[in-house]
């Protein structure tokens, strides 16, 4: 669990005002150094991440965020990027060090149930009050929450905290990624074509994830490149219940599917696993809407520097390009950098979030649809292009 990517990782969050002690109490629930602690308020600047394991919730990702309380012109960015955190929390830590003056705390709460994000609310520096069960009451009085006494100083109360997080938590066990699709026993054939955007030595992260999923399920696996598909049709006593490719190859690889054979591909499995693949299809379809002077946002969760050749920035628009004339326009945003802005698209084509959590994908669609703008994936897009959309089997 400890090599699990921060991708799968549940994002468990810290909000509070400046100087509640976030930062102590994250060092307190990973019994490390992780945080810089200090009594000057507004030492956390930036979100700082941790990855560990709360047992029994699994792999984590504790963010630490600045104070919501931030002033100032560098105060404001400051609580734009915590509030931009939201996007990507799966669950929430509310923190606080006193029971009186909790509008901010409310707003914010009001916001994460708004957002549906489980929140945990905490009252740290327990070991200072005089009277913890009236400030307890107090502040479920006004929150409608009961808080979780701790001290990040002693570490009393940690033990409790857990407890508190796994039951916010609840039973969200990860949907199998090629659920509906395979099932113990089927012989499965993964296409997987090692072009310059493959890591050197290593398979990407989705062809990885798909493998695992498979082998846990009891399938038989067989991987092959998109020149010897044919050879390892061929060796097979019976056709493959699904071909799995690389979008960029569909075509190639439906025209050579044997007839009984299922076919999809990573980035598909991809729009299921992290997004809403029923509006993913739909904004796939929209593609047909485009005219010579639409815009059009490409958003990839990686980082990596442009190559030759890159299925985002290069192929698709060469492809859509293709249909509608070099006057068509597209952005470039990688990583988290999103626009906050999107009416001025026609349309969005997003990786497959491999890198993401669901809940940032998720809101990233969420986003797209409060303003009306059609959003899809490469493996979607790249398949209504060639026509074969209606032929993808989905998850």
């Amino acid at each position: 669990m400890n090599n699990s990517p921060q991708s799968l990782r549940r994002h468990i969050a810290i909000f509070g005002r400046r100087n509640v002690g976030k930062s102590s109490l994250l060092n307190s629930l990973t019994g490390q150094q992780v945080a810089i602690v200090s009594p000057e308020a507004g030492t956390t600047t930036d979100p700082v991440n941790r990855a560990m394991e709360i047992l029994p919730l699994g792999p984590c990702l504790l963010i630490d965020t600045a104070g919501f309380d931030d002033v100032g012109h560098v105060g404001e960015l400051r609580n734009k990027r915590t509030h931009k955190v939201l996007d990507q929390t799966d669950m929430a830590m509310l923190v606080m060090d006193q029971s009186q003056d909790l509008d901010l705390e409310k707003k914010w709460l009001e916001e994460l149930q708004r957002l549906e994000i489980p929140t945990v609310v905490v009252l740290n520096k327990g070991d200072t009050f005089s009277n913890i069960d009236t400030a307890i009451e107090q502040i479920n009085l006004t929150l409608g929450i009961k808080p979780i006494a701790v001290s990040a100083k002693s570490h009393e109360g940690i033990d409790s905290l857990r407890k508190a997080l796994t039951q916010a938590a609840g039973d969200d066990e990860q949907t199998s990624l090629t659920a509906g699709l395979a099932k113990a026993g089927d012989t499965v054939l993964l296409v997987m074509p090692q072009d310059p955007q493959a890591p050197k030595g290593r398979l990407i992260l989705p062809q990885v994830q798909t493998i695992r999923d498979l082998l846990d399920k009891g399938c038989i696996v067989t991987c092959c490149g998109v020149d010897s598909l044919e050879q390892s049709l061929n060796t097979m006593t019976k056709p493959p219940a699904i071909i799995i490719t690389d979008s960029q190859v569909f075509s190639q690889v439906y025209q050579k599917k044997p007839e009984g054979s299922l076919l999809t591909s990573f980035s598909v499995l991809m729009a299921a696993s992290k997004g809403n693949i029923e509006i993913l299809v739909e904004g796939a379809k929209a593609i047909d809407r485009l005219t010579p002077k639409s815009r059009i946002l490409i958003a990839e969760a990686c980082t990596h520097a442009p190559i030759s050749e890159d299925i985002g920035r290069e192929k698709i628009p060469r492809m859509i390009r293709k249909k509608y004339g070099e006057s068509i326009s597209f952005d470039i945003h990688a990583g988290k950098d999103y626009p906050t802005d999107l009416k001025k698209y026609d349309l969005i084509v997003h990786c497959g979030a491999c890198m993401f959590n669901r809940r940032l994908m998720l809101s990233r669609i969420m986003r797209a649809q409060e303003q009306g703008v059609p959003i899809t994936n490469y493996g979607l897009a790249i398949a209504h292009l060639q026509g074969i959309l209606d032929k993808v089997s989905l998850p």
